[in-house]
This record gives structure tokens, C-alpha cells and sequence, in this order.
């Protein structure tokens, strides 16, 4: 199994801050597209993600225990 981080805006659309999911053998881009369809988020293949804390491209293959964390863009000012 592998935790599913959700933050800012995409902890609200998910409803929920953190899930369980089996995404090893999956790319980054097959898993967002799952998430989105799975828990109604918008936009996530707009957003960065890092895998055990260090950020990953759309073609990095998830392995099992790996914590994936969705971060939506920030902007400022």
C-alpha cells in the first residue's frame, strides 16, 4: 500500500487529508488520474508531486511503501 498526501485546496476537493491506495507498478500520471477519477479533484495533473519527500516527474514509477504527495501550484506576492 502506499499514503496518499493531499494539500491545501486538494485536501478539500478529496476530503480527505491523507488515504491508502496500491500504486506500486503505477506511474505518477497513472495515480493522478486515478485519484482525480476516485476522489473528484480537478486540475491534479497541474500539480507538483513528491515521492518520499523528494519531487518526481509524471513518468517516475511508484513502489510499494512509498508515501506520494500531491501539492497544488502556490502563487504570491
Amino acid at each position: 500500500m502506499n499514503k496518499i498526501l493531499f494539500f491545501a485546496h486538494l485536501r478539500d476537493e478529496a476530503g480527505h487529508e491523507s488515504v491508502e491506495i496500491e500504486a506500486a507498478g503505477k506511474t505518477v500520471a497513472q495515480l493522478k488520474e486515478l485519484v482525480a477519477e476516485k476522489y473528484g479533484i480537478q486540475k491534479l495533473d497541474t500539480s507538483m508531486t513528491a515521492i518520499n519527500e523528494e519531487f518526481s516527474s509524471n513518468d517516475e514509477v511508484i513502489k510499494e511503501g512509498d508515501t506520494i504527495a500531491f501539492i497544488p501550484p502556490v502563487s504570491g506576492g
